[in-house]
Protein backbone atom coordinates (compact mmCIF):
# COMPACT_ATOMS: atom_id res chain seq x y z
CA UNK A 1 0.00 0.00 0.00
CA UNK A 2 0.96 3.55 -0.83
CA UNK A 3 1.02 5.97 2.57
CA UNK A 4 1.48 9.86 1.91
CA UNK A 5 2.58 11.92 5.14
CA UNK A 6 2.23 15.83 4.88
CA UNK A 7 5.09 17.85 7.19
CA UNK A 8 6.61 14.62 6.90
CA UNK A 9 10.28 16.75 7.47
CA UNK A 10 8.56 17.84 10.78
CA UNK A 11 9.75 15.79 14.37
CA UNK A 12 5.97 13.87 14.53
CA UNK A 13 6.36 13.12 10.77
CA UNK A 14 9.40 11.77 10.63
CA UNK A 15 9.00 9.52 13.89
CA UNK A 16 5.20 8.32 11.94
CA UNK A 17 7.14 7.43 8.86
CA UNK A 18 10.18 5.63 11.06
CA UNK A 19 7.49 3.61 12.86
CA UNK A 20 5.92 2.66 9.66
CA UNK A 21 8.40 1.73 8.11
CA UNK A 22 9.61 -0.77 10.95
CA UNK A 23 6.39 -2.00 11.34
CA UNK A 24 5.60 -2.79 7.50
CA UNK A 25 1.99 -3.08 7.24
CA UNK A 26 -1.10 -1.25 8.03
CA UNK A 27 -4.90 -1.72 7.30
CA UNK A 28 -5.97 -1.25 3.63
CA UNK A 29 -8.76 -0.84 1.67
CA UNK A 30 -9.23 -4.36 1.80
CA UNK A 31 -10.02 -4.30 5.94
CA UNK A 32 -6.93 -6.34 6.45
CA UNK A 33 -3.32 -5.47 7.20
CA UNK A 34 -1.17 -4.86 4.04
CA UNK A 35 2.33 -4.53 3.15
CA UNK A 36 3.71 -0.76 3.09
CA UNK A 37 5.25 -0.83 -0.40
CA UNK A 38 5.80 3.30 -0.68
CA UNK A 39 5.77 6.33 1.56
CA UNK A 40 5.59 9.62 0.51
CA UNK A 41 7.07 11.99 2.53
CA UNK A 42 5.88 15.79 1.98
CA UNK A 43 7.10 18.74 3.27
CA UNK A 44 9.03 22.17 2.30
CA UNK A 45 12.50 20.70 3.10
CA UNK A 46 13.52 16.90 2.56
CA UNK A 47 13.14 15.14 5.89
CA UNK A 48 17.03 13.75 7.16
CA UNK A 49 17.85 10.76 8.00
CA UNK A 50 15.95 7.89 5.45
CA UNK A 51 17.40 5.66 3.17
CA UNK A 52 15.01 3.00 3.05
CA UNK A 53 13.60 1.88 -1.15
CA UNK A 54 9.68 2.35 0.40
CA UNK A 55 10.84 6.09 0.74
CA UNK A 56 9.69 8.72 -1.28
CA UNK A 57 10.36 12.02 -0.30
CA UNK A 58 8.80 14.84 -2.40
CA UNK A 59 9.76 18.44 -1.21
CA UNK A 60 7.66 21.29 -1.94
CA UNK A 61 4.48 23.63 -1.09
CA UNK A 62 1.77 21.96 0.19
CA UNK A 63 -0.86 24.32 -0.76
CA UNK A 64 0.49 23.78 -4.48
CA UNK A 65 -1.97 21.69 -6.29
CA UNK A 66 0.79 20.06 -8.57
CA UNK A 67 2.82 19.30 -5.45
CA UNK A 68 -0.96 17.38 -4.04
CA UNK A 69 -1.55 15.54 -6.97
CA UNK A 70 2.35 13.71 -7.20
CA UNK A 71 1.38 12.88 -3.21
CA UNK A 72 -1.72 11.53 -3.57
CA UNK A 73 -2.02 8.90 -5.93
CA UNK A 74 -4.76 6.87 -7.39
CA UNK A 75 -2.82 4.07 -5.35
CA UNK A 76 -3.16 6.08 -1.95
CA UNK A 77 -4.81 4.50 0.57
CA UNK A 78 -3.72 6.31 3.47
CA UNK A 79 -3.52 10.15 4.15
CA UNK A 80 -1.32 11.54 7.49
CA UNK A 81 -2.05 14.77 7.15
CA UNK A 82 0.21 16.47 9.70
CA UNK A 83 1.18 19.62 7.88
CA UNK A 84 0.84 23.08 9.67
CA UNK A 85 1.72 26.80 10.38
CA UNK A 86 2.24 26.53 14.13
CA UNK A 87 0.02 28.93 16.69
CA UNK A 88 2.37 31.44 17.61
CA UNK A 89 3.24 31.93 13.87
CA UNK A 90 0.05 31.44 12.47
CA UNK A 91 -1.30 34.31 14.64
CA UNK A 92 1.51 36.87 13.62
CA UNK A 93 0.54 35.86 9.70
CA UNK A 94 -2.80 35.28 9.48
CA UNK A 95 -2.45 34.63 5.41
CA UNK A 96 0.47 31.92 5.96
CA UNK A 97 -1.98 30.49 8.20
CA UNK A 98 -5.02 30.48 6.37
CA UNK A 99 -2.93 29.10 2.88
CA UNK A 100 -1.71 26.19 5.17
CA UNK A 101 -3.71 25.25 7.92
CA UNK A 102 -6.83 25.75 5.77
CA UNK A 103 -6.37 25.85 1.88
CA UNK A 104 -4.16 23.37 1.57
CA UNK A 105 -6.55 20.55 3.96
CA UNK A 106 -9.01 21.51 1.42
CA UNK A 107 -7.07 20.84 -1.54
CA UNK A 108 -5.87 17.41 0.09
CA UNK A 109 -9.86 16.82 0.46
CA UNK A 110 -10.71 17.61 -2.67
CA UNK A 111 -7.77 15.80 -4.15
CA UNK A 112 -8.91 12.53 -2.71
CA UNK A 113 -12.28 13.22 -3.68
CA UNK A 114 -11.75 13.72 -6.99
CA UNK A 115 -10.12 10.25 -7.84
CA UNK A 116 -12.66 8.72 -5.97
CA UNK A 117 -10.79 6.10 -3.83
CA UNK A 118 -11.77 7.49 -0.54
CA UNK A 119 -8.44 6.90 1.34
CA UNK A 120 -7.93 7.31 5.24
CA UNK A 121 -7.07 10.55 6.35
CA UNK A 122 -5.76 11.33 9.79
CA UNK A 123 -6.19 14.87 10.32
CA UNK A 124 -4.16 16.69 13.33
CA UNK A 125 -6.05 18.91 14.89
CA UNK A 126 -5.36 20.68 18.51
CA UNK A 127 -6.39 21.79 21.92
CA UNK A 128 -6.43 25.24 20.51
CA UNK A 129 -9.91 24.59 18.72
CA UNK A 130 -11.65 25.30 22.25
CA UNK A 131 -11.05 28.98 24.22
CA UNK A 132 -13.27 31.09 26.18
CA UNK A 133 -14.89 29.99 29.67
CA UNK A 134 -14.15 26.61 30.14
CA UNK A 135 -15.10 23.84 32.37
CA UNK A 136 -12.39 22.63 34.64
CA UNK A 137 -12.24 19.47 32.65
CA UNK A 138 -13.51 19.63 29.10
CA UNK A 139 -16.39 17.26 28.38
CA UNK A 140 -16.67 15.54 24.58
CA UNK A 141 -19.70 17.66 23.79
CA UNK A 142 -18.01 21.52 24.15
CA UNK A 143 -18.17 23.47 21.28
CA UNK A 144 -15.25 25.20 19.95
CA UNK A 145 -14.56 28.37 20.44
CA UNK A 146 -11.10 29.43 19.17
CA UNK A 147 -9.28 32.42 20.47
CA UNK A 148 -6.58 32.42 17.91
CA UNK A 149 -6.47 32.25 14.17
CA UNK A 150 -4.70 28.77 14.35
CA UNK A 151 -7.12 27.38 16.55
CA UNK A 152 -9.90 28.49 13.94
CA UNK A 153 -8.39 27.10 11.39
CA UNK A 154 -7.90 23.98 12.87
CA UNK A 155 -11.49 23.75 13.78
CA UNK A 156 -12.26 25.01 10.22
CA UNK A 157 -10.85 21.87 8.89
CA UNK A 158 -12.43 19.20 11.41
CA UNK A 159 -15.59 20.14 9.86
CA UNK A 160 -13.71 19.83 6.53
CA UNK A 161 -12.74 16.45 7.39
CA UNK A 162 -15.90 15.40 9.23
CA UNK A 163 -18.02 16.62 6.09
CA UNK A 164 -16.05 14.75 3.19
CA UNK A 165 -15.95 11.39 5.57
CA UNK A 166 -19.97 11.82 5.83
CA UNK A 167 -20.33 11.91 2.27
CA UNK A 168 -18.17 9.09 1.82
CA UNK A 169 -15.29 10.81 -0.43
CA UNK A 170 -12.84 9.74 2.18
CA UNK A 171 -12.63 7.76 5.11
CA UNK A 172 -11.76 10.76 7.96
CA UNK A 173 -10.43 10.49 11.56
CA UNK A 174 -10.00 14.10 13.34
CA UNK A 175 -7.43 13.57 16.76
CA UNK A 176 -7.23 16.54 18.99
CA UNK A 177 -3.16 16.44 19.34
CA UNK A 178 -2.63 17.35 23.42
CA UNK A 179 0.75 20.35 23.15
CA UNK A 180 3.67 17.46 22.25
CA UNK A 181 6.42 17.26 25.06
CA UNK A 182 9.73 17.16 25.18
CA UNK A 183 10.41 17.77 21.80
CA UNK A 184 13.96 18.08 20.59
CA UNK A 185 15.79 19.98 18.29
CA UNK A 186 15.68 24.26 18.16
CA UNK A 187 12.77 26.26 19.80
CA UNK A 188 9.67 27.06 16.88
CA UNK A 189 6.84 29.87 16.60
CA UNK A 190 4.42 27.72 18.79
CA UNK A 191 3.03 29.48 21.20
CA UNK A 192 3.51 26.34 23.24
CA UNK A 193 7.14 25.68 22.46
CA UNK A 194 8.07 26.50 25.98
CA UNK A 195 6.50 23.05 27.43
CA UNK A 196 9.86 21.33 25.51
CA UNK A 197 11.89 24.03 26.20
CA UNK A 198 11.90 24.37 29.76
CA UNK A 199 12.95 20.57 29.93
CA UNK A 200 14.94 20.55 26.67
CA UNK A 201 17.56 23.36 26.93
CA UNK A 202 18.25 23.21 30.59
CA UNK A 203 19.06 19.28 29.94
CA UNK A 204 21.56 20.92 27.37
CA UNK A 205 23.05 23.16 29.93
CA UNK A 206 21.20 25.90 29.07
CA UNK A 207 18.73 28.33 30.99
CA UNK A 208 15.33 28.19 29.10
CA UNK A 209 12.51 31.12 29.47
CA UNK A 210 9.10 30.27 30.91
CA UNK A 211 6.86 32.42 29.69
CA UNK A 212 3.63 31.83 31.61
CA UNK A 213 3.38 31.25 35.18
CA UNK A 214 3.46 27.95 37.50
CA UNK A 215 0.07 27.70 37.82
CA UNK A 216 -0.90 27.18 33.92
CA UNK A 217 -2.45 23.63 33.44
CA UNK A 218 -1.02 22.14 30.05
CA UNK A 219 -2.60 19.21 28.55
CA UNK A 220 0.66 17.22 27.23
CA UNK A 221 1.19 13.40 25.37
CA UNK A 222 4.79 12.22 24.89
CA UNK A 223 6.05 11.79 21.64
CA UNK A 224 6.28 8.09 22.20
CA UNK A 225 2.04 8.21 22.66
CA UNK A 226 1.16 10.55 20.35
CA UNK A 227 3.54 7.81 17.48
CA UNK A 228 0.86 5.30 19.00
CA UNK A 229 -2.10 7.31 18.77
CA UNK A 230 -1.41 8.55 15.49
CA UNK A 231 -1.26 4.54 14.43
CA UNK A 232 -4.28 3.53 16.27
CA UNK A 233 -6.43 6.40 15.33
CA UNK A 234 -5.68 5.20 11.75
CA UNK A 235 -6.33 1.59 12.33
CA UNK A 236 -9.93 1.99 14.11
CA UNK A 237 -13.05 0.89 11.54
CA UNK A 238 -14.85 3.62 10.35
CA UNK A 239 -18.31 2.16 11.61
CA UNK A 240 -17.01 2.90 15.87
CA UNK A 241 -17.13 6.82 14.97
CA UNK A 242 -20.32 6.80 14.97
CA UNK A 243 -21.81 10.03 13.57
CA UNK A 244 -18.72 12.41 14.33
CA UNK A 245 -15.16 11.74 13.33
CA UNK A 246 -13.63 14.06 15.68
CA UNK A 247 -11.94 13.03 18.95
CA UNK A 248 -10.08 14.33 21.52
CA UNK A 249 -7.37 12.60 22.70
CA UNK A 250 -6.70 11.53 26.26
CA UNK A 251 -3.83 13.43 27.31
CA UNK A 252 -1.69 14.18 30.68
CA UNK A 253 -2.49 16.88 33.04
CA UNK A 254 0.40 18.94 34.58
CA UNK A 255 0.83 22.19 36.09
CA UNK A 256 3.73 24.39 34.52
CA UNK A 257 5.43 23.69 38.17
CA UNK A 258 4.73 20.36 38.18
CA UNK A 259 6.74 20.12 35.04
CA UNK A 260 9.85 21.59 36.34
CA UNK A 261 9.48 20.01 39.70
CA UNK A 262 9.63 16.46 37.46
CA UNK A 263 12.76 18.14 35.91
CA UNK A 264 14.29 18.24 39.33
CA UNK A 265 12.99 14.92 40.40
CA UNK A 266 14.24 13.45 36.88
CA UNK A 267 18.20 15.78 36.61
CA UNK A 268 18.26 17.29 39.92
CA UNK A 269 17.28 21.18 41.33
CA UNK A 270 20.93 22.66 39.63
CA UNK A 271 19.08 21.59 36.13
CA UNK A 272 15.78 22.53 36.82
CA UNK A 273 17.16 26.12 38.49
CA UNK A 274 18.38 26.54 34.90
CA UNK A 275 14.16 27.65 33.90
CA UNK A 276 13.78 31.43 34.25
CA UNK A 277 10.45 32.43 35.19
CA UNK A 278 9.74 35.74 32.92
CA UNK A 279 6.20 35.90 31.45
CA UNK A 280 5.42 37.21 28.00
CA UNK A 281 1.74 38.58 27.64
CA UNK A 282 1.13 37.51 24.26
CA UNK A 283 2.09 33.78 24.39
CA UNK A 284 -0.24 33.78 28.10
CA UNK A 285 -2.85 35.08 26.18
CA UNK A 286 -3.12 32.43 23.89
CA UNK A 287 -1.71 29.05 26.50
CA UNK A 288 -4.14 30.28 28.87
CA UNK A 289 -7.24 30.23 26.20
CA UNK A 290 -6.76 26.39 25.93
CA UNK A 291 -8.49 23.88 27.62
CA UNK A 292 -5.82 22.19 30.79
CA UNK A 293 -7.72 19.21 31.07
CA UNK A 294 -10.66 16.51 29.27
CA UNK A 295 -12.39 13.95 29.82
CA UNK A 296 -11.27 12.19 26.42
CA UNK A 297 -14.28 9.70 27.23
CA UNK A 298 -14.96 8.43 23.41
CA UNK A 299 -10.98 8.28 22.65
CA UNK A 300 -10.40 6.46 26.00
CA UNK A 301 -13.22 3.94 25.01
CA UNK A 302 -11.89 3.51 21.29
CA UNK A 303 -8.55 2.66 22.69
CA UNK A 304 -6.23 5.83 22.99
CA UNK A 305 -4.03 5.91 25.77
CA UNK A 306 -2.28 8.67 27.45
CA UNK A 307 1.12 8.87 29.76
CA UNK A 308 1.19 8.53 33.83
CA UNK A 309 3.34 11.07 35.00
CA UNK A 310 5.44 13.57 33.51
CA UNK A 311 8.62 12.54 35.08
CA UNK A 312 8.32 9.15 32.66
CA UNK A 313 7.99 11.40 29.81
CA UNK A 314 11.59 13.43 30.47
CA UNK A 315 13.13 10.00 30.75
CA UNK A 316 11.80 8.91 27.36
CA UNK A 317 12.95 11.99 25.65
CA UNK A 318 16.40 10.77 27.59
CA UNK A 319 15.99 7.35 26.11
CA UNK A 320 14.58 8.49 22.23
CA UNK A 321 15.69 12.01 21.36
CA UNK A 322 18.05 13.69 24.08
CA UNK A 323 21.71 14.31 21.68
CA UNK A 324 25.02 13.62 23.22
Amino acid sequence: MHIAITGAAGFLGSKLAKQLLAQGSLTGRSGQPEKISRITMVDIAAPAGFSDPRIDVLVGDISDPAIIARAITPDTQSIFHLAAIVSGHAEVDFDLGMKINFDATRQILERAKSLGTKPRVVFTSSVAVFGGELPETVPDTLSPVPQSSYGAQKAMGELMVNDFSRKGYIDGRILRMPTISVRPGAPNKAASSFASGIIREPLNGQEAVCPVNGDTRMWLMSPRQAIRNLIHGHELDASRFEASRILSLPGLSVTVREMADALTDVAGGEVAQRIQWREDEAVKRIVNSWPGNFEATRAKALGFTSDTNFSDIIRAYLQDDKTP
